[in-house]
């Protein structure tokens, strides 16, 4: 090609955009053509389906998690005074009703601790603190693994909108190399949609990561508080039943004198004594 069919080719590159842009401008009066929201997930391509899918998951989450991972949902100032009269009073049938109309974590432990050491009788108060820690860590956990969906979605959604800008490009590639010349159309369609999903994918994730920092620092510190509630409780536990161990047990028999011991000596005024006129 001569420099001289160069120079028009680069004026009518320049030229396109401004033309297009004339065009779109005769569509409204105002002069520019606004796009809905519909309009840009069609220019976003199929991947935005799944993009707006983890949207929803990650703001239903957000709202579950405000509303379930709170001080009182773990372990409350109520409970606690409540658990601590009952366990003075030694009335742990009752505290165990107690428990069962309670949805808090601190529930669910003194529950499974009080259930194992009223069925069974003959159990150490070490075997009864294995329960507490074995079914505290239950719950810790249980509070730790429901915040990592948001860590999961933030993982995800960067990734999903980095394919949807893979498919974006090739496309605008596949038309560049269809077509002689440059179609403009097809190759800014192509850039739109690689644009448009990596955009949302970012929307998306940082929100999720944010919020997920939020609730692990909040799972950290009520975890920090279940742990030292348990330890106030079974140490509670502990001092009533030493008390009421001694209360229980059989009174200890007392050793018998050395005077208990020995023979019965007849007295000498008694007709006990052996007759020795026989003799």
């Amino acid at each position: 090609m001569k420099f001289s069919t160069l120079i028009p080719a680069a004026v009518l590159l320049t030229a396109l955009p401004a033309i297009a842009q004339e065009e779109a401008a005769t569509d409204q009066p105002g002069g520019f053509t606004e796009l809905d929201f519909m309009q840009i997930i069609d220019q976003g391509g199929i991947m935005m389906y799944p993009l707006a899918l983890l949207s929803v998951v990650a703001m239903v989450l957000i709202l579950l998690y405000l509303m379930t991972i709170r001080r009182n949902t773990v372990v409350s100032d109520r409970f606690m005074n409540t658990a601590e009269a009952m366990i003075r009073k030694r009335d742990f049938l009752g505290l165990i009703g107690y428990c069962h109309r309670q949805n808090q974590c601190m529930a669910r432990i003194t529950q499974k601790s009080l259930e194992f050491m009223t069925k069974n009788s003959s159990s150490t108060f070490g075997e009864i603190r294995e329960i507490a820690e074995s079914e505290g860590s239950r719950q810790a956990g249980m509070l730790s693994s429901r915040i990592t969906y948001l860590s999961d979605i933030g993982s995800i959604a960067p990734m999903i909108g980095l394919l949807g800008t893979v498919l974006g490009m090739i496309k605008s590639f596949l038309e560049i190399s269809t077509y002689a010349g440059v179609k403009q159309m097809g190759l800014a369609s192509g850039v739109s949609e690689a644009l448009v999903t990596t955009a949302t994918g970012l929307a998306i994730g940082i929100p999720s990561l944010v919020f997920y920092s939020i609730f692990r620092g909040r799972v950290q510190k009520y975890v920090s508080e279940l742990e030292a509630a348990t330890t106030h409780l079974m140490a509670m536990l502990h001092a009533q039943v030493q008390r009421q161990a001694p209360a229980q047990s059989p009174p200890a028999q007392q050793p018998r004198r050395a005077d208990e011991y020995a023979m019965p000596v007849p007295s000498p005024l008694s007709d006990d004594r052996p007759d020795l006129h026989g003799i």
